[in-house]
């Protein structure tokens, strides 16, 4: 039961990203078609990760009244109406609406189904988020391919109506699965939303951890194919390669990322993931010739994909199973506010300065957290983590 709930589970997280990320690909298609400016696309793909961040919050509440598998559940229902909006937009506004809507269902799905997955593999979480990760990383690689494919046929609309099929499809399997298969007692849901504030500084301290680096992630990957074939003057062909090598990496990043999470010691493992995500991007800026290109650009993808399943393991190992779902809606939403503001920030940025300038600014941004951060951790001012658990 639990291989054939977790393998569902892979499938639909794959789909929900796929989702979030379809848009990227599409921002020249988008601009072009819409007549729109870099700032004008950028805020469509901010309102997708802002609305992934919106429900977390209250989804977790949710889910001290309602179990986790009806949460995920509806979250795939949801996508599959959101997609169909969107594949009809026919104006910014719209599909302003629709990404909003697909950000939401995304944001409400990973509330319920990340701390679902750590309760069903309690001696290995950070191998099974890191799984599930992957999962959800492979719709990133994949997403350019399928959306140029799609291109090639038919128009951009098509993109998010073949998902919504693919969405009801995946959930109506879900329900099976679970309907034959209950699962454990200890997956249902949370006892106490007041209590996850009594952890308020294991949760400030993973938000700021995810969220800077995140906010700069965002504005990094939306505008990655404008930036090479603007700024860096590659042809749109290898810039989109160069955007599947940077997702195409994350599978080994969330792979690797939650094995090493289950054996390093969590925090100066974190700090590292900053330290190294900020040398990548200062790699990135100054990288010149196409080789240059594509290491920076794989060193990118893998580190900043190690981020996520460290940050959830880290905080999922460190608290009590009673508020893991609560604390991690809080955790979430909070910092993805934070980091869906990336894109739009970065595409003023870029309108300004230059990406390279508003990048290189992003890199010292991190370094100098890491920097605050390790010299609070040598001082004991960072909360333990594991340790603190029951």
């Amino acid at each position: 039961m639990t291989r054939r709930a977790f393998g569902t589970l892979c499938g639909l997280v794959f789909l929900i990203n796929l989702g979030r990320v379809a848009f990227a690909p599409l921002v020249p298609t988008i601009g072009s078609e819409f007549g729109a400016s870099p700032a004008v696309v950028g805020s469509v793909t901010t309102l997708v990760w802002l609305g992934s961040a919106l429900p977390r919050i209250p989804v977790g509440y949710l889910l001290t009244r309602v179990p986790r598998h009806y949460v995920v559940l509806g979250s795939g229902l949801w996508l599959a109406g959101a997609a169909m909006f969107t594949g009809s937009a026919g104006s910014i506004p719209a599909l302003r609406v629709g990404a909003l809507s697909i950000g939401l269902a995304s944001g409400a799905y990973f509330v319920a189904a990340i701390p679902l997955v750590a309760e069903l593999f309690p001696s290995g979480r950070g191998r099974a988020i890191g799984i599930h990760g992957a999962a959800s990383q492979l719709a990133a690689v994949v997403a350019p391919g399928v959306v140029v494919g799609v291109l090639v046929v038919a128009g951009w609309e098509d993109v998010f109506r073949l998902l919504a099929v693919a969405a009801l499809a995946v959930t109506a399997v879900l329900l099976v699965v679970l309907r034959r298969h209950p699962l454990p007692e200890s997956a249902g849901a949370d006892r106490d939303f007041r209590s996850v504030l009594g952890h308020w500084r294991i949760i400030l301290l993973v938000i700021v951890v995810v969220a800077t680096p995140g906010f700069v992630w965002q504005g990094v990957f939306n505008f990655y194919v404008t930036y090479l074939t603007g700024t860096k003057g590659i042809s749109g062909g290898f810039a989109n390669a160069l955007l599947t090598v940077v997702f195409a990496a994350g599978l080994p990043g969330f792979w690797y990322g939650g094995r090493l999470a289950d054996r390093l010691p969590q925090i100066p493992y974190l700090l590292g993931i900053l330290v190294a995500f900020a040398t990548a991007l200062g790699v990135l800026v100054a990288a010149q010739s196409a080789v240059a290109l594509v290491v920076a650009t794989a060193l990118l993808g893998f580190v900043i994909h190690t981020t996520f399943p460290a940050a959830d393991t880290f905080l999922l190992d460190s608290l009590p199973a009673d508020v893991r779902a609560s604390a991690y809606a809080v955790f979430s939403g909070t910092a993805l506010l934070v980091e869906s503001t990336g894109s739009g920030v970065f595409g003023l940025a870029a309108e300004r300065v230059g990406f390279d300038a508003a990048f290189a600014a992003g890199a010292a941004g991190v370094l100098a957290l890491a920097a605050v951060l390790a010299a609070a951790h040598v001082g004991r001012g960072l909360p333990d983590g594991p340790a603190a658990v029951e």
